[in-house]
This record gives C-alpha cells, structure tokens and sequence, in this order.
C-alpha cells in the first residue's frame, strides 16, 4: 500500500454519496499518491464536474489528474485506464444491482475482481476506518507457494490498511469439517483437523508477529464465516485474496471474494496472487 504511486478513483457523477474519493483521500493522505478519477460514461460531458472536484483536491494538497473514457464496458474502461496510468490501487464505490439485473448478468463489481490486474478497494459503506477493525481472511492451511506469496501480500497490506486508519488487525482463517471420506486421517476427525490449523496458525502469528488475540481460528466455509467475524468485530474494512476464477468454473464453483463482497456490511479490499495479476495484464499488453 505504501508502495503505491497511482490511485485510479472511479467517479459517480449523478451519486451524492462519494465513498471512493474518501477512502482514496484518506489513503493518499498518508502515501502521497496521485489520484486520477475516472468517469466510465460516453453519452454525457462530465468535464466541468471532474475538474471542479480536481480543483478543490489540488486546493488541498493533492496532486490530481482526471479522465472521462469508454472501451466496450464498465469494467473494461476501468481496467484500460488502471494500465494506461500505471495505477496501483482501483477503488470503486459499491451499488447493488436490480436482482433481476443480477440473476440475467455478472454484476459489474464481481467482472473488476475477476479482470482487474492490480488490488481494488469496494467502498460499501460511509463509516470512519478510524480506530476500527480490519479482518484479513487467510487460508493457513493451504502451504503453496502462491498461496504463501498471497498470504504475505493479504497481511501486509492489512497491516499498512490499519497503520493508515489507526485501526486494530484481526486475522481470520477457516478449517474444513470432518470427512469420514477423506483419504488424510487427519480430516476425518475434528480434533486432528484442529490441531494441525492451530500448530500452522502457531508458525503463521510468529512468522507476521501476531497475537494470539489477533488469529481467529473458526470451523466451516470461509464464505460463510468472514461475513460473520466481520460482523461479530464491527470490521470497517475486510481484506481478501482470490485466485479470479473465470468462465464456466467461476460461474458453478463461484468465487469467494464475490460471495463475501456481497454478504459483507464493511469496505473490501481484493489482492491476488503476482501470478494471476501477470496473466490478466499479459493479454492486455497485447492491445
């Protein structure tokens, strides 16, 4: 997060409420980041409204560049301007969609998570960060090395979200049920799968110089459990990896992030592993 040196703020014109551009203030406030705002229209003329906002941002210190654009669809245009700007941070304000809208077509916001290369930031709702709870969910159990790589991105970034906020870190991480079909032993009973989550949460507190009070060790899907920390510690902001399945797996086996991105009443933040950003900026370098 520290690192970051372009914020790609996407702009709602006709919204009154601008949740992206706070939480984009708040954290270039601290990196010194350029914001460039975005409005993804090709219909209307949004430039007297982004360069009176671009104004009244330089007015207050910040260094600002503005862009109105189109390229096929929403997410797409996002996605052009993040690599055309160098941008390492999109954050984008959350509006539910028609339900009918929802069952016929993949909401907008779960296409950014899937498609955009960099991390994005969902603002979904007004409350402060500040002296809050950040939930970072991560998988102890899985030991690959992407899995190892995101782990260290999720918790880092979680530790730099909360330095920016003045907030406290939580770490989730969920177990499987016992299997009595399982051909490990070690899943067919709940003891042993316990034992081994909390003996690799053990190395995992001390490898990221947590407390013990910081690593929740909960039991069943991780869909179902991060929304209900999150709400259990009144998180404000709740930070997750995904590996962005697409097409037809991601449609039957679903993805977790867009699960939680919908069940949970706090912002989101979505990293993903270096590989899988690589193979989605591969394509695009190519246009």
């Amino acid at each position: 997060m520290q690192a970051i040196r372009s914020i790609l703020v996407v702009m709602t014109p006709n919204q009154p409420e601008a949740l992206a551009l706070k939480r984009a203030k708040l954290i270039a406030g601290v990196t010194h980041s350029r914001l460039h705002l975005l409005v993804c229209d090709k219909r209307d003329e949004h430039g007297e409204y982004l360069a009176k906002i671009a104004q009244e941002l330089k007015e207050d210190g910040y260094e600002v560049t503005t862009e109105q654009a189109w390229h096929e669809s929403f997410h797409q245009t996002i996605i052009q301007a993040q690599q055309a700007e160098s941008c390492g941070l999109v954050i984008k304000q959350h509006f539910p969609e028609n339900p009918l809208k929802r069952a016929l077509l993949t909401p907008d916001d779960w296409k950014l998570l899937r498609y955009c290369p960099s991390p994005v930031l969902i603002a979904k709702t007004k409350r402060p960060w500040t002296e809050g709870s950040i939930l970072a969910a991560v998988d102890v159990g899985n030991s690959s090395a992407e899995h190892k790589a995101l782990h260290a991105s999720l918790i880092n970034n979680a530790f730099e979200v909360a330095a920016i906020a003045k907030a406290t870190l939580h770490v989730l991480t969920a177990h499987p049920s016992p299997m009595l079909s399982a051909s490990d032993p070690t899943f067919q009973l709940r003891e042993t799968i316990e034992a081994r989550y909390r003996e690799q949460c053990a190395k995992f507190i001390k490898e990221y110089e947590l407390t013990d009070e910081q690593m929740h060790i909960k039991e069943g899907p991780a869909d179902v459990l991060i929304p209900q920390m999150a709400s259990e510690l009144d998180a404000v902001v709740t930070v997750i990896g995904t590996v962005a399945r697409t097409g037809l797996s991601g449609a039957l086996i679903g993805n977790t992030a867009e699960v939680v991105l919908d069940a949970v009443e706090t912002d989101v933040l979505v990293l993903k592993p270096e590989s899988v950003m690589i193979h989605l900026e591969t394509p695009l370098e190519r246009k």
